[in-house]
């Protein structure tokens, strides 16, 4: 059977993490924390509350596709927690692979913001936030999305995905 790639993607403090390892479990999927293939150099550009470039971005993109190549190639189920902020970022990712399904946890600024308040133990500062909304481009139609909104409760927003994505329209 083949493998299925799930990639969550949003703005910092949408849940990717806490939503991601619910929905890997459920799953029984492996889960990939994103920012765990983030060069030394990104991580402290980011504690000092610097945004990210493109060029920046690149490596990170690089490094999470080819761990999405071996997941695919082992026929390993995978949930992958990344912002994937751009379209381009996400046609890196999802590469016209079979398998790879991108899902959005899409919430409002101001949702996010109290989140990222709380946070505890995170190198992203929430002073970021409004760079991550101004580099946000939302799944465009064609790009075959799943957007789920992210006020509910995690487990909540778990039952959302799984309902999407079994749906037969793929619906966004």
């Amino acid at each position: 059977m083949a493998a299925t790639i799930i990639i969550l993607m949003g703005v910092a403090g949408a849940g990717k993490t806490t939503v991601g390892e619910l929905l890997a479990r459920h799953l029984s999927a492996r889960f990939i924390e994103g920012d765990s293939f983030h060069p030394k150099d990104n991580v402290e550009k980011m504690r000092n509350g610097i945004p990210l470039t493109d060029d920046d971005r690149l490596p990170w993109l690089a490094a999470i596709a080819a761990e999405i190549g071996r997941c695919l190639e082992q026929g390993c189920n995978a949930v992958i927690a990344c912002s994937a902020l751009k379209r381009s970022y996400r046609e890196i990712l999802v590469a016209k692979r079979p398998g790879v399904r991108v899902v959005h946890l899409a919430g409002t600024p101001a949702l996010i913001k109290a989140r990222l308040d709380r946070r505890q133990g995170h190198y992203m500062p929430p002073s970021l936030l409004p760079s991550q909304f101004a580099t946000l481009e939302t799944p465009a139609e064609d790009e075959v999305a799943i957007t789920v909104d992210i006020s509910g409760a995690p487990q909540a927003i778990v039952a959302d995905i799984l309902q999407k994505l079994q749906s037969p329209s793929g619906e966004r």
